[in-house]
């Protein structure tokens, strides 16, 4: 009957184990579009998100720059310690369930008043003014898990390392786009200080042509100043651009993780290879993509788990303890078996009753934040499609505007040639020719600026539906 008894306990023990004291929420189905604002209407299903970035950045220097990044750059080796530190918290949880043993030695001497109870025991029946107590043994504690208080723990560690690990494919992500968009910058830079260099030439070539007419009488001094005011301009732009050029690789060289530094190029802005097959796929695979939808999937996760362990934490825990080892009051006959052996075990439940309201408060913070967490997936859904919306757009129009710049620079630099064979020919003025400068210098600027900006919107596209981190 007692054996019996002791089987139903366990039985019960287990049952009890298996239970769950909350209901975890599901991770929520947000409101998806049936395709991107802008997109072209496609059944298409891939998405240049499962690109690897290195072939979706064919150009070679652009790679050796982004996979110095990835391996050097500050953030990502934070990123790569903070997995490890949730792995290692993860691994320790595995040994929640193993019971708690410490071992210990201990020996003292007690010596009571002469005139206590125990002084004059110790005189009359053991003839000795002190006792002496030796022990060696080992204490070991474990607590069921009846509630799942412990498995709540586990799954709380692992959710935070998965989330860990996708909040290291966001840094990956975001330096690729960062590092992509540094070197188009950069190639802009370089194509805007050859243009303001080529229109400085030509500006000094019109004013020794205005200092030449001014010397035989043909203009005044007003043409030669307002000619040199025009060069002026145009020179003050090749210092200006050559100090964003350093300021560019310096930038650069940093999030490569290295010292700055000049930075060879192999390429030109017009040369860059542009991705031209820009398949964006179905909005609802862009939480699978993006880590950090994942990774407010995974927070979402361990708030669920918070809400448990801090509902468990009101119920009553059960531990079991037990003591064992050696002990005497000589130390010659301390290690004496079996006479020296000593052992104890013991149960108990412990319901917390009176604390504060503490235990309560926690539980309603945890379903708070788990509600917070709720908003924090949808509002990051929202942002992924927005930021994909807005990348399509700027693809788009940008290439749009970059037409129409070009055949403004084709007809400017039309005109500006027109313009200096008519000064030379006595049949243009001079303003003439410098508004022609001005005007064809600060248009090929802009188109060069456009020509970066359609290469940033592209990389800028392909982060935002979750590429770079594959």
């Amino acid at each position: 009957m007692r054996t019996y008894n002791i089987y139903l306990l366990f039985t019960a023990l287990l049952i009890l184990t298996g239970c769950k004291v909350s209901k975890d929420i599901e991770t929520p189905q947000p409101e998806l579009p049936q395709q991107y604002r802008n997109a072209a209407a496609s059944t298409d299903t891939t998405s240049i998100a499962t690109i690897d970035w290195k072939q979706f950045f064919p150009d070679v220097t652009l790679q050796g720059l982004i996979d110095k990044a990835i391996n050097n750059n500050y953030d990502m080796q934070k990123a790569l310690k903070n997995i490890e530190a949730a792995q290692l918290q993860f691994r320790q949880t595995k040994w929640n369930n193993v019971p708690q043993l410490s071992l210990g030695v201990t020996a003292n001497t007690s010596i009571p008043s002469q005139n206590s109870l125990n002084g004059i025991s110790l005189n009359n029946f053991l003839n000795t003014s002190h006792i002496e107590d030796y022990n060696a043994g080992g204490n070991l504690s474990w607590e069921a898990d009846i509630w799942g208080k412990l498995r709540g723990r586990k799954k709380e560690a692992l959710n935070q390392y998965l989330k860990s690990e996708e909040a290291r494919k966001l840094v990956q992500t975001n330096l690729v786009a960062g590092v992509a968009q540094g070197y188009y910058n950069l190639l802009m830079l370089d194509q805007q200080l050859a243009v303001a260099k080529k229109n400085l030439e030509l500006n000094e070539h019109t004013l020794r042509i205005v200092k030449m007419q001014f010397e035989s009488g043909q203009v005044t001094s007003l043409a030669v100043q307002q000619t040199e005011t025009q060069r002026l301009k145009a020179a003050q732009i090749v210092p200006m651009l050559e100090k964003e050029i350093i300021i560019q690789e310096n930038g650069l060289s940093i999030l490569t993780g290295a010292l700055p530094a000049e930075i060879s190029r192999s390429s030109t802005l017009d040369l860059t290879p542009l991705l031209t097959e820009l398949s964006t796929g179905v909005p609802s695979s862009i939480i699978s993509h993006r880590p950090d939808v994942k990774a407010s999937e995974y927070e979402l996760a361990s708030a669920n788990a918070r809400v448990g362990i801090t509902k468990a934490s009101m119920y009553p825990a059960l531990n079991i303890t037990a003591a064992g080892g050696l002990n005497s009051f000589k130390s010659n006959n301390w290690f004496n078996m079996p006479a020296s052996l000593f052992g104890m075990v013991a149960g108990s439940v412990t319901q917390p009753l009176l604390q504060r309201k503490q235990l309560r408060t926690q539980y309603e913070i945890a379903k708070v934040e788990r509600e917070k967490a709720v908003i924090a997936f949808r509002q990051s859904v929202l942002n992924a499609v927005g930021e994909v919306s807005d990348a399509l757009v700027k693809v788009e129009k940008l290439k749009q505007e970059q037409e129409f710049a070009a055949d403004r620079v084709a007809n400017l630099q039309k005109a500006t040639t027109n313009a200096d064979m008519l000064f030379k020919s006595g049949m243009a003025n001079y303003l003439e020719v410098i508004t022609a400068q001005g005007n064809v210098l600060q248009s090929e600027l802009d188109l060069a600026a456009l020509k970066r900006d359609q290469l940033n919107a592209v990389a800028q596209l392909y982060r935002s539906l979750g590429g770079g981190w594959r």
